[in-house]
């Protein structure tokens, strides 16, 4: 037990000393189907070597986005990241840096925070921002927390429309904190009707834009009926680039906004780190989880950082918390900073038109396949197509010529039947004539 240094009686001393008989005890609240049953299935022991030799064939079977036709998104997005970006991150005052738990000298960070919180703000139109979150989907459930702080009611509306990874982490955090969750029917293509679910015990409703199929909606009618009922809306979106050319949520009455920021400065990774990315509106800032960084003057009237807010458990009582958010992602958020810093509001604007260039084209092409139907009418950069045969197998089998077909819809909801045939696709600008030529050709014989 090399690295296990405890003995018997130590364990039974440290676990009688916290009340309980057994190690198992303090895993109560963990739902049993989603315990181990045994040892996972690894080998016992390796040397060194050994180790590197296994994990590098691992490595091996993985296809990264850069060696296949990528038509691949559903809130994780394969955009051109600047040499820049690396290389500034990667600076040891930066690289180094965690958190500023010292803020007095912290400037740096504090600075950067400061200027992300001014980009995000400004992207989603809302008037304050906070220094970040884990990613998309956890922010959209600390969104909904503080909805049911803010309003004091207990009932969650969910748009059949949000992304359903989005939906399940804020249903578990709703389970274990006493909420009460409603979803709507998912409607590919068509208009949001989230509002009608809305009544007078509802603390928010959590709406997606683009959806999760692509499509765009006016949120305006949903913030409405929200608020007349006196609940908040809470405006999710997975694909930041999109606020290039679509109206912001801000501007449609959005109360919060939780979106994920990985498609700027951020590759794919396999799936993370990413950053969430936390707006609200001015008057529900003491409620926002996380913390905020602002500007002020020292003694000496010279302009400096400083953390504004900080309702974290860490730093106040936990009754008095806001959230358990233990990270801010800052090295994502620098990179983020630093990409859109880099791109200009301009360039960020060009960046939108070319991505939603680039998926009409995809679209275009794709629709015009037999046993292709075009789901999606109006969207960004990402569309749902409704295939003649089930959407998983034509990923497989096209997987196999590396083109990465898109998401069928029935991998996240398995157990839909009218899920089997939808397939989400997404082009940015990544996304070459040759690769929409190749998964063209590929999709006809596999339609056939």
């Amino acid at each position: 037990m090399r690295y296990l240094p405890l003995t018997d009686a130590d364990r039974a001393q440290m676990l009688s000393r916290i009340g309980v008989k057994h190690s198992d005890d303090l895993f109560t609240d963990v739902p049993a189907a989603a315990r181990l049953k045994g040892p996972i299935d690894l080998p016992k022991h390796m040397g060194e070597i050994e180790v590197e030799r296994h994990m590098t064939k691992l490595a091996a079977k993985n296809v990264s986005a850069n060696d296949a036709a990528f038509f691949l998104g559903a809130g994780a997005y394969r955009h051109h990241v600047p040499a820049s970006v690396d290389h500034l991150i990667q600076r040891s005052e930066f690289l180094t840096s965690y958190t500023p738990y010292q803020p007095e000298i912290a400037q740096g960070t504090l600075q950067y925070l400061f200027e992300f919180q001014t980009q995000v703000a400004l992207l989603t139109g809302m008037e304050v921002a906070n220094a970040s979150l884990y990613d998309g989907s956890t922010a959209a459930a600390e969104g909904v927390l503080m909805a049911a702080r803010v309003t004091g009611k207990k009932r969650v509306v969910l748009s059949g429309n949000l992304h359903p990874q989005y939906a399940d982490v804020i249903a578990t955090t709703a389970r274990t904190s006493g909420l009460t969750v409603v979803t709507g029917e998912p409607a590919p293509g068509q208009p949001e009707k989230a509002g009608a679910l809305i009544d007078d015990q509802t603390a928010c409703v959590v709406v997606q834009n683009p959806d999760f199929f692509g499509g765009l909606q006016d949120l305006s009618p949903v913030s409405k009926a929200a608020a007349a009922k006196g609940a908040l809306t809470i405006a999710v979106v997975t694909e930041i680039v999109s606020l290039g050319a679509v109206t912001p949520p801000g501007e449609m009455g959005a109360d919060i906004v939780a979106a994920e920021g990985q498609s700027i400065g951020n590759a794919l990774n396999f799936g993370g780190p990413y950053v969430g990315l936390f707006a609200a509106r001015q008057k529900f800032v003491r409620q926002m989880p996380g913390r905020l960084t602002g500007q002020t003057k020292d003694a000496d009237g010279r302009r400096g950082f400083v953390l504004t807010l900080s309702t974290r458990e860490q730093h106040i009582r936990r009754d008095k918390a806001t959230s358990n958010i233990c990270t801010n992602s800052g090295l994502c958020t620098l990179a983020f900073t630093i990409h859109l810093a880099l791109l200009g509001e301009d360039g960020f604007r060009r960046l939108a038109m070319l991505n939603h260039e680039r998926a009409m084209a995809t679209a275009n092409r794709l629709s015009k396949i037999p046993g292709v139907k075009l789901e999606t009418k109006e969207f960004f950069n990402e569309f749902t197509l409704r295939l003649n045969k089930p959407a998983a197998d034509v990923v497989d089998n096209l997987a196999g010529e590396k083109i990465v077909a898109g998401l069928p819809v029935s991998r996240l909801r398995p157990d839909a039947k009218w899920a089997e045939n939808l397939l989400v696709v997404a082009a940015t600008e990544m996304t070459t004539d040759l690769d929409i030529e190749r998964f063209a050709a590929a999709l006809t014989e596999e339609l056939k």
